[in-house]
């Protein structure tokens, strides 16, 4: 069996929010299933207690998360940023860094896909962390470059899957505390 074939495990995994702020998402392809995916994401990695960190693009200009993600990042404290990828801001790196060692898996939800999503791959696979980007709670401004945005995520190594595969993957089995609770907004 090959050693790339995995489960993710919630104690080795973060749930990375980039820029879904409300003057960008004005824009977005399918901006409603990517808000509404992201923040099932989010409850599902308050459940089983996986670290969040948030990132806005130049707040000041861009606005606030989504009404639907920011309902959901309470006690998180966005981090802004000018760069297009995470790992280009220090202040995001090192907080990805702090979490510690035994996170070595990345959830990358956001926008747009093609450009913070892709840049912040490319910078998490870098850094050594293994990466999965749920396609239905990501996008671009256009649906052309959001595909072409999954391919190349794709051809550098991140596994591109969907929210729920990945809360199911996270969850492992029915009937814990945990799947209960998320059961009525998996429905």
């Amino acid at each position: 069996m090959s050693k790339t074939l995995y489960h993710l495990d919630p104690a080795h995994c973060a749930l990375l929010v980039v820029d879904i702020q409300e003057n960008l998402m004005k824009v977005i392809h399918g901006r409603e299933e990517v808000a509404r995916n992201s923040a099932l994401l989010l409850k599902a990695a308050k459940v089983l207690e996986i670290p969040v960190v948030a990132t806005t693009q130049y707040v000041a200009r861009i606005g606030d998360f989504v009404p639907e993600v920011k309902g959901e990042l309470v006690g998180v404290t966005p981090i802004d940023k000018l760069e297009f990828g995470c790992f280009n801001n220090e202040a995001a790196r090192n907080h990805i860094r702090s979490l510690g060692g035994q996170v070595n898996t990345l959830i990358v939800c956001g926008v747009e896909t093609h450009i913070c999503i892709y840049q912040t791959v490319l910078g998490a696979l870098q850094a050594g962390y293994r990466v999965w980007v749920p396609a239905d709670a990501v996008s671009s401004r256009t649906e052309k470059n959001y595909q072409t945005g999954l391919a190349r995520l794709r051809e550098i190594g991140a596994v591109v899957a969907n929210s729920e595969m990945i809360i199911y993957d996270w969850l492992g089995k029915a009937g814990t505390p945990a799947f209960k609770q998320l059961l009525p907004f998996l429905k």
